[in-house]
């Protein structure tokens, strides 16, 4: 069992960044492959960015590939999302999830509640 707590969202214009963050409890979060996923309002949720256990290697969306990067720490139990060159198509509820596989939704087991990005133009 994990427990995820996303911070890092608010509201910023277009052009900007923002900084995800992802805690987990437990001393097995090294063990996790994590993923950034998100939703928008009247979406469904879609696929963002996974990373491997180690965190050397990552994949990422299309639609975010360039802009965003993963990244993990193990010794902290966090996970990361550096999100750059925003614009209003990011806007979205982005969750973090654990012990996943692949891009899909359903293959991962763990999930946090999720933090509000909103991107102005």
């Amino acid at each position: 069992q994990v427990q995820l707590v996303e911070s890092g969202g608010g509201l910023v214009q277009a052009g900007g960044s923002l900084r995800l963050s992802c805690a987990a409890s437990g001393r097995t979060f090294s063990l996790y492959t994590m993923g950034w996923f998100r939703q928008a309002p009247g979406n469904e949720r879609e696929f963002v960015a996974r990373i491997s256990r180690s965190g050397s290697s990552t994949y990422y969306a299309d639609s975010v590939k360039g802009r965003f990067t993963i990244s993990r720490d193990n010794a902290a139990n966090t996970m990361y999302l550096q999100m750059n060159s925003l614009n209003p198509e990011d806007t979205a509820v982005y969750y973090c999830a654990a012990q996943g596989v692949g891009e899909s939704e359903s293959g991962y087991a763990y999930w946090g509640q999720g933090t509000q990005v909103t991107v102005s133009s």
